[in-house]
């Protein structure tokens, strides 16, 4: 056999081999039709259609490190035992914590339909100073801070309370309650009302939290059928807010009620005030188990009346400087100051300074809710976050 030869059987073959192929040649299934997120703009941004309904869902949420340090009664400090020969040391205060946000809306006949969960996630050490014997770095357990239902005006489930939320925080400074203007947590049932003109009213019947066995933060929880009722009205404008909120602690029969002027005189700088008055005179009731007392739900102040004041100064597009100032009648003086800076779109850090004049330290009826080991207490912290 020759190379020519050779070369023409192997071109025949080829040829055979391919056209057998052809002959059998493959269909390729059409790919089925990919189910796209839709993005849902009615309410806002990062919200998108659940596929096959009409809720539209977000999720959010942040990561957060605390490091602080000082007197306890800034809360900022913490206190422990040396583990060698068991004298008592100051120590940083770190916590850690992830938490989980989830929004969901839908429109329906009777309104807007809409839910909203918190959840978190905490690991750090304690600021108390009472317990130093167990103040060790550990998991703080998990805690359901938000969970609703709102048709229209009307809202259910795990809320803060509406003498907090409708009237506003005071401030944004991290230790906003130096002076304590009343609790959160609280089961609710509540009623929206919008004027459409800058009115807008809340109704809202709580269950208030904690209580149990007597402490230092009140029984507040409601001990009949009888609930604690809060009721705020608001009158919004381009220059500012007023608003004005009221509640029955039907524990103790008591009420308290909180007023707030918002005004931004210009672009970069916005300022508050809130006037806290109380029919309870005592900063707590005496109990069977702490002579100091629980005090109520709401007015968590010392004497009848409080105040706290503030505002923030954005200085340019990626910082701000926040400041608070409160004080009641027992003579408790609260400052905190704080820089907050954008590293990043949804990354910030601030470092905030606070202190607190204790008014009563050292007298019979002192009531250590700080924690306080002194009538002058100053710390500081550093918060990194990171908001998704």
């Amino acid at each position: 056999m020759n190379i020519k030869s050779l070369l023409l059987g192997s071109a025949a073959a080829l040829i055979a081999v391919s056209g057998a192929r052809a002959a059998d040649a493959v269909v390729v299934a059409e790919p089925e039709p990919a189910e796209y997120v839709k993005i849902c703009d009615v309410y806002g941004s990062g919200y998108f259609y659940i596929p096959g309904t009409e809720t539209c869902l977000r999720i959010g949420g942040y990561v957060r490190y605390d490091i602080s340090g000082g007197d306890v009664g800034s809360f900022d400090g913490a206190k422990t035992l040396d583990v060698e020969d068991g004298s008592e040391n100051d120590t940083w205060r770190k916590k850690a914590r992830f938490t989980l946000k989830t929004w969901t809306g839908q429109e329906t006949e009777l309104g807007t339909l809409k839910t909203y969960t918190e959840t978190r996630w905490n690991f750090g050490n304690r600021n108390d100073y009472a317990t130093v014997s167990d103040n060790i770095a550990g998991n703080s357990g998990v805690s359901l801070n938000f969970a609703w239902i709102q048709l229209g005006g009307l809202r259910v489930g795990k809320d803060e309370s509406a003498f907090n939320t409708f009237i506003g925080y005071a401030g944004n400074v991290i230790q906003d309650t130096l002076v304590p203007y009343g609790d959160f947590d609280t089961n609710v049932i509540q009623y929206y009302f919008d004027a459409g003109n800058g009115f807008s009213a809340v109704l809202s019947l709580e269950e208030g939290s904690g209580g149990g066995t007597p402490d230092f933060y009140g029984k507040g929880t409601i001990d009949s059928y009888v609930p604690h009722v809060v009721g705020g009205l608001k009158y919004t404008q381009g220059w500012g807010a007023i608003t004005g909120v009221i509640a029955y602690d039907s524990n103790y029969e008591e009420v308290a009620g909180k007023v707030r002027l918002d005004i931004t005189p210009m672009q970069n700088l916005s300022l508050f005030i809130i006037g806290g008055y109380g029919t309870d005179d005592n900063l707590s009731d005496p109990t069977w188990a702490i002579p100091a007392g629980g005090r109520g739900f709401y007015k968590q102040w010392d004497g009848n009346w409080a105040v706290w004041g503030g505002g923030t100064y954005t200085i340019n597009e990626k910082t701000s400087f926040n400041l608070q100032v409160s004080y009641d009648e027992g003579e408790n003086l609260g400052i905190a100051a704080n820089v907050a800076y954008d590293v990043v779109p949804g990354f910030t850090v601030t470092a905030e300074v606070d202190y607190l004049h204790a008014g009563k330290f050292g007298e019979a009826d002192f009531s250590n809710w700080t924690n306080a080991d002194d009538d002058n207490n100053i710390g500081g912290m550093l918060r990194f976050q990171r908001s998704f």
